[in-house]
């Protein structure tokens, strides 16, 4: 085997998503030598909103307006969710701890603390969450206001209809209205991207091209929403610079991903996570993991191993099937680094319900490694894998994220109990 480098640390996260970035962040904060590695990440599918809990039970689509009182409903109704694992006190300073590293980085967000928001899909639906992006947040309190507004989309921009939007809003929001543009100096360009159009914008000839155009549209209208392209890292900036030209608040609706608002917090992380000493190695894929005495030996390298990665403990973040913590064929559900036992419905035929849009979700949503109460995956005789093994994320058991609404919460909160395990762990053992 030809490696290239040998790298010791104290904890290796496996994962890019949430759960990996926020693992690293966490871990970092308390002067644990972390090296992170994750093939791409699947934050930029993320709208950037950070939902904490909306729906329980599931089945029932209950949504709610306070998410702590939804979670201690979910604590006595699901014992085996892995929030029921964590007290709410560390769940808030989980979240708050992400917010401010974030706001710090230049994305600040908003949030009603004991509340849910509702926020503006491009459909025109309205999505409770939690911590929502400043940027969206002038149309949250839009929404509540019912004040005049302007809903702009872009043509050639897919999956975003300024229209669609206006006529779903129509029996919340009757005063808002719709208008297209061509966006500035693309117009002939077929079909719009979002990533172009929001690197373009930390041009301030550019910006003020953009607030010449929507200007003369926005007569009555007392506020206007755009597609979430207004900057990357400079977001605050340019939302601002474009305001005080066109003389009327704006504020971003969430777009089909690439998400703009979920690109901007995987950039966020890469550039400021070395900064807190986080070593990364992105895009290479853990090829194997093995243990010898009181070490873990990690084998990183997408074709062939170039680095061996030494570390006291491990969180796999890996998520489920689309981050391939989890691998399905035709008769099992399997956990394809360490071979750890999946959770999961007992014969293929029960993975998925006869309705794909059955309320109640499929079981398969269900599946994903079980853990004890210091977020220890379990062997197959119910006892920890191993005392510095840990897990975080979508990959965990007994949770439905995409139904219950509470996938970056759960990612955030899931790291935070993972990350403060592994520390006592070597403080006990240390």
């Amino acid at each position: 085997m030809d490696v290239e480098t040998e790298i010791h640390c104290d904890l290796a996260v496996i994962g890019a998503g949430m759960a990996g970035m926020a693992a690293s962040l966490f871990a970092a904060n308390r002067g644990i030598d972390t090296v992170q590695i994750g093939i791409a990440s699947q934050i930029i599918f993320s709208s950037g909103l950070l939902d904490l809990l909306a729906v329980h039970p599931v089945e029932e689509g209950r949504t709610w307006d306070n998410p702590w009182e939804a979670l201690d409903r979910l604590s006595g109704d699901l014992p085996d969710h892995p929030y029921s694992r964590i007290k709410k006190s560390h769940i808030r300073k989980a979240l708050s701890e992400t917010v401010v590293f974030l706001a710090d980085s230049g994305l600040a967000y908003q949030v009603n603390e004991e509340r849910n928001s509702h926020v503006i899909t491009s459909l025109g639906t309205r999505k409770q969450t939690y911590y929502v992006p400043r940027t969206m947040w002038n149309g949250v309190q839009a929404l509540h206001e019912k004040k005049p507004g302007l809903i702009i989309d872009i043509r050639g921009l897919r999956g975003f209809s300024a229209r669609q939007i206006t006529e779903t809003l129509k029996p919340v929001w009757p005063g808002v209205r719709h208008e297209r543009i061509e966006f500035p100096d693309m117009r002939s360009v077929q079909e719009m991207y979002t990533e172009p159009m929001a690197r373009s914008l930390a041009v301030p000839e550019n910006r003020k091209k953009l607030a010449d155009i929507i200007r003369p549209l926005i007569k009555d209208a007392r506020i206007v929403g755009v597609p979430a392209i207004l900057g990357m890292q400079d977001s605050q900036d340019v939302q601002q610079d474009l305001e005080d030209m066109i003389g009327v608040p704006l504020f971003e609706i969430p777009t089909m991903p690439p998400s703009i608002p979920g690109l901007r917090i995987r950039e966020t992380f890469e550039m400021k996570l070395p900064e807190k000493g986080v070593r990364l190695k992105y895009r290479n894929r853990v090829s194997r993991i093995s243990k010898n005495n009181d070490e873990f030996l990690l084998e990183v390298g997408n074709d062939a191993p170039v680095s061996r990665i030494h570390a006291r403990g491990v969180i796999l973040a890996t998520g489920r099937f689309l981050g391939k913590g989890l691998y399905a064929d035709r008769k099992t559900i399997r956990e394809p680094l360490l071979d750890l036992p999946v959770y999961q419905p007992g014969v293929r035929p029960e993975w998925h319900r006869f309705d794909f849009m059955d309320p109640r979700g499929h079981l398969i949503n269900q599946a994903g490694l079980e853990i004890d109460n210091r977020f220890r995956p379990l062997d197959g005789s119910g006892k920890p894998a191993d005392d510095n093994l840990f897990a975080a994320g979508s990959i965990l058991a007994h949770q439905d994220w995409m139904r219950m609404k509470c996938g970056s919460g759960l990612a955030i909160a899931t790291a935070y109990a993972a990350v403060n395990a592994f520390l006592k762990t070597t403080s006990k053992n240390g």
